[in-house]
């Protein structure tokens, strides 16, 4: 995508006003995330387990869906997109915060990996779906494609995480786990290694205005060996993503579907 500067006058106009636009909402959804983020510390409150774990056929069997938030987040970010998803009659929705002074992506993923483990006993489920919100998508994406959690991964859906890395909030990288979602991070180079026998499905949600990706193709999912799909969301920015309606019913659709993308990042879709 070409910088504002290296645009014809009139397409600068428009992408200036729809810059300024989603900054507005930005603005609003980060005053909103505020007033939630108390409601999010707690723990969630987990359903007690079966004595013996029901085990449906396969065909009628509901995955459990696992949400993981983003940097300096909590799991308050995905009230909408959960409220919507049990609407639509999902039971098994969860959520895992991990602290902000977690340090390693490759640690948060092992602990991540021993969460998954758990659900699937509590709800007598062999796989899960999991949606990640910016660094959530990636700690994921480490635990399927690096720690074998492709066994138990069945559809990944990530939200504008930097999945080859991201040069953004330089002051940043003094924290270690800003360091690792570099662009030259060793995090970011495992996920470069062949990975031909990764089962997942990825759908990854990428935005033309995410200004904490840069650049803005990196939240999208490129690497022969993935079954992935790329979706470019228009007109909104980072924060938006968890809430946006058009964005909630494709994460919707990318967990209910049973289609598998091809080997390869493919042609990004539009969402209005």
């Amino acid at each position: 995508m070409r910088r504002p500067g290296l645009l014809p006058h009139g397409q600068h106009l428009r992408f200036s006003t729809a810059l300024l636009k989603a900054s507005a909402l930005e603005l609003a959804i980060l005053a909103g995330h505020l007033l939630l983020y108390p409601s999010g510390i707690r723990r969630e409150r987990v359903p007690q387990a079966r004595a013996e774990p029901v085990r449906l056929p396969s065909a009628t069997a509901e995955r459990p869906v696992l949400l993981l938030h983003g940097f300096i987040d909590n799991r308050s970010v995905f009230v909408l997109l959960r409220r919507t998803l049990a609407k639509e009659g999902r039971q098994h929705l969860m959520s895992l915060n991990y602290s902000p002074l977690t340090y390693d992506i490759r640690e948060a993923a092992e602990r991540l990996g021993r969460h998954v483990e758990e659900i699937c006993e509590r709800t007598g489920q062999p796989v899960v779906d999991i949606v990640g919100h910016s660094l959530g998508g990636l700690i994921a994406r480490y635990y399927v494609q690096r720690l074998g959690g492709d066994l138990r991964v069945r559809t990944l859906v990530t939200l504008g995480s930097p999945h080859g890395g991201t040069d953004v909030v330089p002051l940043m990288s003094a924290h270690p786990i800003v360091r690792q979602m570099r662009p030259d991070s060793d995090v970011i180079e495992e996920l470069k290694e062949p990975a031909p026998h990764c089962g997942t499905r990825f759908v990854s949600f990428w935005s033309d205005l995410d200004t904490v990706m840069s650049p803005l193709e990196t939240a999208a999912v490129d690497h022969p060996d993935l079954r992935a799909q790329n979706v470019r969301v228009a007109g909104i920015g980072h924060l938006a993503l968890p809430v946006h309606p058009a964005v909630t019913s494709g994460v919707r659709q990318a967990i209910d579907s049973d289609e598998a993308p091809a080997r390869s990042a493919g042609s990004a879709a539009v969402v209005a």
